[in-house]
């Protein structure tokens, strides 16, 4: 009983903190003597009500400044303590594991049910009934998509073998209290997609499909019968509650569940096949016009400077954007992975496996005797994402343009290996994602709008593509689409060049599964690079995890002549079984109940 009460107490303890409704650090096993309002205080009080759905939205792993491709092929930390660093090289545990979702992910989902279980009695609105409902409505549908997708990171990041069966983790759809039954078994992989599936299908009862001001006699029938006027709607469900979660992003939500539930990691579970992932996309994709949701200027939104700064929270997504993120100025990414010569960490450096997976101009790999490749020119004549999203050596970069040298005899710091900590490993820095009108002079920093994006539409494309060619091949339109994943990599890769250009590349392989596969996947590497999506799209194909991470050493001779010479920087230690993640051991050892994953401690 005494490990219950501290573990409901933890719960209790962080949803109310993070409220703002726990003033001190007391004792939580002993009564409080102030300050502390019990639970039943939110009934009159919609702000206590919404802190505890706020906090099951703040704690969504979401952090633009945390780059785990760092621990895969595509990236190297320059810095040593990064955890995703050690985890790469050898250091993942049971008890240290740097994609731990379990703690936080059953707080939110505490959150979630302790919010649900009252909803009822809180009294959103004095003045309107109408009004009063709509709130309701709202936050209820909140509640329950925020529910499924805490399960859904939980789930991704410790589900796994247990003998010859695909495990989930365990289901709490109720509140927690001193006298809960703590001790749990895991229920299967498929008993927790189903779960999650039906909090998203409960979601859409409550929530519109997008949120934005209506005119008038506009108001949705279901609540025009309740009085409601086109003042009231708007306020429950106009554009000042655009962000938050309506009925387009969870089909979106649906389609990221089911492509990796059909994954191959996953496809013992029988909780998905591609078929039906197809769909999920396709239907997403149907709510954008099909192949019209495929943004010209999507692939470099980051970009986008005069959009950024005049975006308003209440405007509607532009059509790259499924689900924003944080919208705000700063200078932390540029901080973090600016070359030092700009004042920055240099952190996240992109590796030569990276660098060679772009394509030439023509759409031809770089390996294909037709690309036209030049190993003595290797960044010539490439595809316009390589120099958009990686700085090269001798790019230009902030706010005067400056020439960056990542030469290994560079005497500047930007130099390969010049200074540990600083200087790039790779002999290549970030740029995806960062400004480069960010000045990080001490005497002068200046910050910059940033757009975050939870989620994009270029990726649901992909994961439409992905599922369809995996289901019928590179040519069927599947799960109710009139595109097939042909078409969706035909306008992907033709959006980063000019009209006109051609793909014979893609021609030639386009009756192909196989070849298709592949470069689908390379497609989804290069347009989601440093987005935190390598590390799991690897494990949920099965894919290799080893492949050690290479870098470029480029030198000068005293006659002109610059050679470059492929070197190795980083190995990648992962074990077989380590395609899914552990069970924190610190809970095989509270909970006799719970079973560890094939492969991993339990003592």
């Amino acid at each position: 009983m005494t490990k219950n009460i501290i573990k409901f107490a933890s719960y209790l303890a962080t949803a109310l903190v993070g409220g703002g409704l726990i003033t001190s650090c007391d004792d939580l096993t002993k009564p409080a003597l102030e300050n502390v309002q019990d639970i039943t205080e939110m009934y009159n009080d919609p702000t206590f009500a919404r802190g505890l759905i706020d906090n099951a939205f703040l704690v969504l792993p979401y952090d633009g400044s945390s780059v785990s491709d760092v621990a895969t092929d595509d990236a190297v930390c320059n810095d040593n303590s990064n955890n995703y660093k050690k985890m790469a090289t050898g250091n993942w545990t049971s008890e240290s594991n740097p994609v731990n979702q379990w703690d936080t992910r059953y707080h939110a989902i505490q959150y979630c049910n302790l919010f649900l279980e009252n909803i009822d009695q809180v009294r959103w609105d004095y003045t309107s009934e109408a009004l009063n409902q709509m709130h309701m409505d709202l936050y209820r549908g909140q509640a329950y998509a925020l529910r499924g997708l805490h399960l859904f990171y939980l789930l991704r990041a410790h589900c796994g073998m247990v003998g010859n069966d695909l495990m989930g983790v365990p289901i709490h759809l109720a509140s927690e209290a001193q006298d809960s039954e703590f001790n749990l078994p895991r229920n299967t992989f498929k008993d927790c997609i189903d779960q999650i599936m039906a909090d998203f299908d409960e979601a859409l009862k409550y929530v519109p499909a997008e949120y934005g001001d209506v005119s008038a006699g506009s108001v949705p029938q279901k609540y025009a019968t309740l009085g409601a006027t086109d003042a009231e709607y708007n306020r429950a469900f106009g554009n000042l509650q655009r962000g938050k979660i309506d009925g387009n992003i969870i089909a979106a939500f649906k389609a990221q569940v089911a492509i990796f539930a059909a994954s191959p990691a996953y496809a013992a579970g029988n909780a998905m096949t591609y078929e039906q992932a197809a769909k999920y996309a396709a239907d997403y994709l149907k709510l954008r016009g099909g192949l019209a949701a495929v943004d010209p200027t999507g692939w470099k939104w980051f970009t986008q400077k005069d959009f950024i700064k005049n975006f308003k929270f209440s405007d509607p997504n532009p059509a790259e954007v499924v689900w924003r993120g944080n919208v705000g100025d700063s200078h932390d990414m540029e901080s973090d992975n600016y070359p030092p010569s700009l004042y920055g960490k240099g952190r996240v450096n992109p590796t030569q496996n990276l660098v060679d997976a772009f394509p030439m101009d023509n759409g031809y790999p770089i390996s294909a005797s037709a690309s036209g490749y030049d190993a003595s020119n290797p960044y010539a004549n490439r595809d316009p994402r390589l120099r958009t999203y990686i700085l090269v050596n001798g790019d230009p970069m902030g706010v005067n343009g400056s020439s960056i040298n990542t030469q290994a005899d560079a005497t500047t710091l930007d130099g390969l290996n010049r200074e540990q900590g600083q200087s790039t490993t790779t002999g290549y820095y970030m740029r995806k994602l960062l400004r480069d009108d960010v000045n990080l002079n001490p005497s002068s920093t200046t910050d910059q709008r940033h757009f975050g994006i939870r989620i994009r539409t270029t990726e649901l494309l992909l994961d439409y593509a992905e599922a369809a060619n995996e289901a019928s091949g590179p040519l069927a339109n599947v799960g109710g689409a009139n595109f097939s994943a042909y078409d969706v990599i035909k306008a992907i890769r033709a959006r980063v060049h000019e009209s006109g250009w051609q793909d014979p590349y893609l021609e030639s392989i386009k009756g192909d599964q196989v070849r298709m596969r592949e470069l689908i996947r390379n497609e989804r590497r290069l347009e989601l690079c440093f987005e935190n999506h390598r590390f799991w799209d690897l494990r949920r194909w099965t894919a290799n995890l080893t492949e050690g991470a290479k870098g470029v050493s480029i030198t000068t001779s005293a006659a002109g002549v610059t050679s470059y010479q492929n070197i190795d920087v980083e190995p990648r230690q992962y074990q077989d079984y380590m395609i899914y993640g552990p069970i924190p051991y610190s809970e095989l050892l509270k909970w006799s109940n719970l079973q560890q994953n094939n492969g991993w401690s339990t003592k």
